[in-house]
């Protein structure tokens, strides 16, 4: 039996508690993630038509102009580990963000027009990719089968 599924009881505990346990086996705990992204839904910005030439310090370089970035990831082919053309950039702030858009979407990067929206959420940000559910259904209750009144007046 595997020891982390064993030191846990069986009882309800915490958040915190739970979280705590979890940090001291730093191998499994890699791979779970409890918490949501402790950063405003909005400060997350992709860029697109980026060069392929482009790296995380560049990009670095040019929108830490708008305000504290926590994280910037470059999407790479896996297998021949070049750029695809786009980052995702992730603000401590949603007014950064924002800024950043306002500023430079649809401007010359080295070459290219680059394009920035808000990301998406997507596998990072839960842990799998998010449902959704969409607009209310609307439920109707089945009406109960009505037997024919046969009129029996002589």
């Amino acid at each position: 039996m595997n020891t982390m599924l064993a030191s846990f009881p069986l009882y309800p505990r915490t958040f915190a508690s739970v979280r705590a346990e979890l940090d001291t086996h730093t191998e499994q705990s890699s791979f779970l993630k409890l918490a949501p992204n402790p950063y405003p839904l909005a400060s997350k910005i992709l860029v697109k038509n980026l060069p392929y030439t482009t790296g995380e310090t560049t990009l670095q370089k040019e929108f830490s102009n708008f305000g504290k970035i926590a994280e910037i990831k470059v999407a790479k082919d896996v297998k021949t580990k070049r750029s695809k053309g786009y980052a995702f950039i992730q603000y401590t702030c949603q007014d950064d963000a924002m800024l950043a858009i306002e500023t430079m979407d649809q401007k010359d990067f080295y070459g290219r027009t680059i394009h920035l929206e808000i990301a998406k959420p997507g596998w990072d940000d839960y842990g799998s990719q998010p449902r959704t559910s969409g607009p209310p259904k609307k439920w109707t209750s089945p009406e109960p089968e009505q037997e024919e009144v046969v009129d029996c007046w002589y």
